[in-house]
């Protein structure tokens, strides 16, 4: 989806010269009035002395100011400060919606210090104007947070979505409606349904481990309502992550989930969202829709009020997509296309994570192919439609030769690995990797005449290392074109894809690459872990697609795409959110290593994208997608 945040954040930051809201401003909710937005935010006070505390302590009010193009805000003033026993020691993070001609504003009250579940719930201030407020009630009498209200009735009802025991986990995102007003604050009423708050709860929560909290006021959409909301995953660890995803409502059924995110929206990446009083938070509190783009508010680190921008279609439909087979890769009802030979005791442990080429009106594979004992050399297929290999050679077409290559140690794999093919010219270039069982991988650098490689004379010329000894680097290919003028590799040094650039494609003499970095794992993502290049990139009129493998934190491998620039290919278009390919047949679910797709080779057939990849590190099978659908789900991310 398109996401980017706004290059003047933090839009507001804490006023020394304001007490009340020296130390920090954060999680901010808009609302639109006379033709202007209004941010109302949580203000966090310098430190003073708290006579009912006994203590020094930072207080929280709720602050507001305004603005006429939802960035720039000015007018700062507090709106709802402590005032009862019930909120006494705070009033933290507000949600604001208008209904008629009134304006709800939920927050949290704070009643006891030091603070504790039991003191930590739902209140409401109410007004006609944002200026002053009519009345303020306690809601729950139970602990809760973040509580919004739908900004229309439904069925005629008014309803609310909160989080339950934010403060006493598992937390769990409720729903509640109500026949009238008054009963949005009624005891007897939440007494009642607090029995039965498990049945009012939507099912987020994918690990128990994770945590969650209501972020946005529901948005209605033509998609459904539109629920932007907190999750924290692993919350309970010390490398906890916080992040925003989004779900979407029934419009007529808000308990009827239509879709949600795979995976995080945003995570903590700028260095305003990595510093500030608590690091590493990124909290959603409010949106509105503006032009088609969604501005969401969030507060960053708890220290500041921060924006970011959502296409709203791009959202709206990877969101309809979710759970479905649209916009992936779809796998050969033929697969496993090459499985290993026990005739040939080459190939007879391992066939998998081909390198293709399409030439003479033949798709072309040389795959990794594993001994018993682990020794890596490289097969032949060769194939008139893609799909069907009809043509596989008895014998491997490329062994090791250099002792960089060849086996030292018994025991552990060796060889040649993972083959990438570029044709540049009359010659094919092939990048691999080496492994002599002992020392850190490297990558290889040899080619071939495209004649002889036809006529199935393999000629290739010897090959040399062109990775520093030091370094472990893998996934490695030539790029089909030369960069103004230069030759481009792409390759990974460690857990993130790089790239360089060199005048020659001549590493004698042990001069080596440089190493730049380029495009990273997402933290949350289902490529948090690692990354790696697949296959040289194919050319449309869009960009280049390039594919890659991601690895989650569980391990599973999966594939996604970025869209680069056709003349400057360093600048990244476009990356997809959610996977192309993941583990789900049998043959990519178990075998050497469980869970792993691990592309090393695309052609283009008509229009059409060949991907193939090794299944779970035994096997070779193939996935195809129209180009062009492929650019269309890009497209949704730039």
């Amino acid at each position: 989806m398109i996401v980017k945040r706004s290059d003047e954040n933090p839009i507001l930051k804490p006023l020394s010269v304001h007490a009340w809201e020296g130390e920090a401003v954060f999680n901010g909710c808009p609302i639109e009035k006379d033709g202007k937005i209004y941010l109302l935010y949580r203000a966090l006070s310098l430190a003073h002395y708290h006579t009912a505390a006994r203590a020094n302590m930072l207080t929280s009010d709720i602050g507001i100011a305004e603005s006429n193009d939802g960035l720039h805000f000015q007018n700062r003033r507090r709106l709802i400060v402590p005032e009862n026993d019930w909120e006494k020691f705070g009033c933290e993070d507000p949600r604001v919606t208008k209904l008629g001609d009134k304006y709800y504003i939920f927050y949290t009250a704070l009643s006891a210090y030091p603070f504790q579940p039991e003191g930590i719930k739902v209140a409401l201030a109410t007004s006609q104007d944002l200026n002053t407020l009519e009345a303020k009630y306690l809601v729950t009498p139970f602990n809760a947070k973040a509580m919004a209200l739908f900004p229309e009735k439904i069925g005629d009802k008014f309803w609310v979505i909160l989080t339950v025991h934010t403060d006493q986990p598992p937390a769990q995102i409720c729903l509640a409606s109500f026949d009238r007003e008054e009963e949005i604050w009624s005891e007897t009423y939440w007494q009642q349904w607090y029995k039965t708050f498990t049945n009012q709860a939507l099912p987020l929560q994918r690990q128990p481990g994770d945590h969650l909290e209501v972020g946005t006021p529901p948005i209605k959409t033509k998609y459904g309502w539109l629920l932007l909301y907190s999750y924290i995953q692993n919350y309970f660890s010390a490398d906890r992550l916080f992040t925003i995803e989004a779900v979407l409502l029934d419009l007529n059924n808000p308990f009827k989930i239509l879709a949600r995110t795979e995976g995080p929206i945003l995570t903590a990446e700028e260095y305003y969202e990595r510093i500030g009083l608590v690091p590493g938070v990124i909290f959603p509190s409010g949106a509105i829709i503006k032009d088609n783009w969604i501005y969401l508010y969030y507060g960053a680190a708890d220290t500041t009020c921060c924006l970011a921008l959502i296409d709203l279609n791009s959202l709206g439909e990877q969101l309809r997509q979710t759970d479905q087979e649209i916009g992936k890769l779809q796998r050969s009802r033929e697969n496993p296309i090459i499985v290993p030979n026990k005739e040939h005791p080459w190939e007879s442990k391992a066939t998998f994570n081909p390198g293709a080429i399409y030439l003479d009106n033949k798709v072309h594979l040389l795959y990794r192919a594993l001994t018993e004992d682990d020794v890596a050399t490289l097969g032949y297929a060769a194939s008139h439609d893609g799909i069907h290999f009809e043509e596989r050679l008895p014998q491997p077409v490329y062994v090791p030769r250099e002792p960089f290559e060849q086996k030292l140690q018994p025991g552990v794999g060796s060889g040649c690995e993972d083959p990438r093919l570029t044709q540049i010219g009359d010659r094919i270039y092939m990048c691999y990797t080496a492994f002599n069982g002992r020392d850190a991988p490297r990558i290889a650098l040899t080619w071939i005449n495209v004649k002889d490689f036809l006529a199935k004379q393999w000629l290739w010329a010897k090959p040399v290392l062109i990775s520093p000894a030091d370094l472990n680097d893998k996934d490695a290919f030539i790029f089909p074109e030369k960069v103004n003028g230069r030759y481009m590799l792409v390759h990974r040094v460690g857990y993130d894809i790089d790239y360089s650039f060199c005048p020659e494609l001549d590493f004698k003499d042990e001069r080596w690459f440089e190493e730049e970095r380029w495009i990273f794992r997402r933290k949350g993502w289902w490529d948090s872990k690692k990354i790696g290049a697949a296959a040289p990139p194919i050319k449309t009129e869009k960009g280049w697609i390039m594919l890659y493998h991601g690895i989650a934190e569980n391990g599973v491998y999966r594939v996604g795409a970025v869209l680069l620039d056709l003349t400057d290919p360093i600048k990244i278009i476009g990356r997809t959110s959610r996977p192309l390919l993941e583990p789900k047949m049998l043959y990519e679910r178990e075998g050497l290593v469980p869970n792993v797709v691990f592309p090393c080779g695309a052609v283009d057939l008509g229009g059409k994208l060949f991907v193939y990849y090794g299944g779970a590190d035994r096997v070779i099978g193939v996935a195809t997608m129209e180009i062009k659908e492929l650019l269309k789900v890009l497209e949704l991310s730039e």
